[in-house]
């Protein structure tokens, strides 16, 4: 786990598989400062980009984060 082998101390970009709030903030959670997405808005649109940014305070919310900082790496210091 990258995140945990350099403490956090560089950022991580999550990349791969993102078409959702739910898996930018799975790659959130595991150690990713940075979400990149392609392949998904091509065939969602860019409309995919609202959602997300929509969708994710609710899950920051959800699971007691004020702050997308917050959650960052979460589950790799587990």
């Amino acid at each position: 786990n990258m995140y945990k082998f350099t403490r956090g101390s560089i950022p991580i970009v999550g990349l791969g598989g993102v078409s959702s709030a739910a898996d930018a903030y799975a790659k959130i959670r595991a150690g990713a400062s940075l979400v990149q997405i392609y392949t998904s808005l091509i065939y969602q649109g860019f409309g995919l980009v609202t959602q997300i940014n929509r969708q994710l305070p609710e899950l920051l919310k959800r699971d007691g984060f004020a702050h997308l900082k917050d959650a960052i790496g979460v589950d790799a210091k587990k």
